[in-house]
């Protein structure tokens, strides 16, 4: 990874003991060779004198500090949330502002990520380290009771959950939505962490942990609440930001039944050479056959990453940047693919003719174009428009387009009918403007049901599942 500048995120509550070492600790700590560093310091409410301390702070350190301060205490999570939003670096690292972790472990921490290795790295005191002060029996075994808990829901096999240093590739973080205000915000950032499928490294570190005498703050509350959080985003698919998390709701990125339903739907079209449109974070990616070629694609530099992250090592599997509204990006696709796949894409372009041709471009004569798009105008809501959508199609709108686009119409289908009322109730009764991840989960919980009775019921379809043949 060619990363440039760490940024190391502070967040201080009432530590104007320890802080100015810390800060000293952290500036002179050796990092790899053209890494430069920045503080990202928050404050948040402290009534001890520690904002002050750290205004100084940032006044001799002008180029490297950089001090924010929170109108209130609001917790660790909040200055957290606060630091990322202020930080510039490529890579960052939570550090708290006392003196329990070293700061000479900077180099072995960063090594995982900009040798490419790993996306995030978890800094464990439970591991071999050169040292570890010996503490409360009891506050340990509280933290390997939550490590485990973690571990059961999240599929990782960590050592030490609870610590604080952990390091991200800073692209990554800054699309990671941190709800927790307080302590929760380490069993949540690993479960959405684990939903990523980031690829997480774990390294044993120095510990000289304080006693509550010594002013540490953490206590049987926060191993509650840290409880709740573990099964709370157990539950919950909320692991991107806004911008990002729209997509993964449109998508189903929860719903894997339905997914399935929708790929066993268009599996008899397939063919041996197969060309995916806006793959995303790969829910559908993950069920296509690996045939002679599939290629995986979308404009978004962040699901490029996570498709290379997930496929990047199979032979049969590529992936490529492409966005529908640019002709460069098709310049080199003339005929290559008998198969491409465009489901719940063509209704986010606005130019959706001038997309469709270019995707006919890419099929050789006689191959499939397959593509599922939202059905009926009197659905068309502010749902639809907070999802990006910028249409609903009739039958007689695909058909015409597939055949404008050179295509002749080789199969149209109704999906997913059952849906409609729900949909309807949401968007058009209720003015919603997103469903909820609850609601998809048992939404997906009935797909074995609903896809045995729709072939038995006449019913019109949310969606329309098209297949046309490129003329020869």
């Amino acid at each position: 990874m060619n990363a440039k500048l760490f940024s190391i995120l502070i967040p201080v509550y009432n530590e104007r003991a320890f802080v100015e070492r810390l800060v000293h600790k952290v500036l002179e700590a050796p990092l790899p060779e053209g890494l430069e560093r920045e503080l990202v310091i928050v404050d948040d409410g402290s009534t001890d004198g520690t904002a002050e301390k750290i205004d100084e702070l940032q006044a001799a350190n002008p180029e490297k500090v950089r001090v924010f301060h929170q109108p209130k205490n609001l917790g660790k999570g909040a200055a957290i949330i606060r630091a990322i939003e202020e930080m510039r670096g490529d890579v960052a690292i939570f550090q708290d502002a006392d003196l329990e972790y070293d700061p000479g472990d900077y180099i072995r921490l960063l090594e995982p990520i900009l040798s490419g290795r790993a996306d995030v790295v978890y800094g464990s005191r439970f591991a071999s380290a050169s040292s570890r002060r010996v503490l409360n029996y009891h506050h340990e075994l509280g933290n390997r009771l939550l490590t485990f808990v973690s571990n059961i829901t999240t599929g990782l096999n960590l050592t030490d959950m609870e610590t604080c240093y952990k390091v991200f590739r800073a692209d990554i973080l800054r699309t990671i939505p941190i709800r927790s205000l307080r302590f929760g915000i380490e069993p949540e950032i690993t479960a959405k962490v684990a939903k990523r499928k980031c690829v997480v490294y774990e390294v044993p570190i120095s510990y000289y942990g304080r006693d509550y005498t010594e002013g540490k703050k953490i206590g049987w509350r926060d191993g509650v609440e840290a409880l709740f959080v573990i099964s709370k985003y157990w539950m919950l698919d909320d692991c991107f930001s806004e911008r990002y998390g729209q997509y993964v709701l449109e998508s189903l990125s929860a719903t894997r039944r339905f997914s399935s339903w929708m790929v066993d739907t268009i599996e008899p079209f397939f063919g041996q050479r197969i060309l995916e449109v806006g793959s995303g974070i790969a829910n559908i990616s993950r069920l296509l056959p690996k045939r002679e070629r599939l290629t995986l694609s979308d404009r978004d530099p962040e699901y490029l990453r996570l498709l290379e992250q997930a496929f990047g090592e199979q032979d049969t599997v590529d992936v490529r940047k492409l966005d529908l509204d640019s002709d460069e990006d098709f310049a080199n696709l003339s005929r290559q693919y008998d198969t491409v796949v465009c489901l719940n894409v063509l209704e986010h372009v606005e130019q959706d003719a001038a997309a469709l041709r270019r995707l006919v471009g890419a099929l050789e004569p006689g191959g499939r174009l397959i593509l599922l798009v939202p059905q009926h105008e009197f659905l068309m809501s502010e749902m639809d428009r907070s999802l990006g959508h910028h249409r609903r199609y009739t039958r007689e709108a695909v058909d015409s387009l597939l055949r404008e686009a050179g295509l002749d119409v080789e199969h149209l289908q109704n999906f997913n009918g059952l849906a409609i009322l729900g949909w309807w109730l949401n968007a058009k009764v209720m003015g919603s403007t997103k469903l909820s991840k609850v609601q998809l989960k048992l939404y997906d919980s009935l797909v074995p049901m609903l896809s045995k009775i729709e072939p038995l019921l006449p019913l019109p379809g949310i969606s329309i599942v098209a297949v046309g043949r490129k003329r020869i």
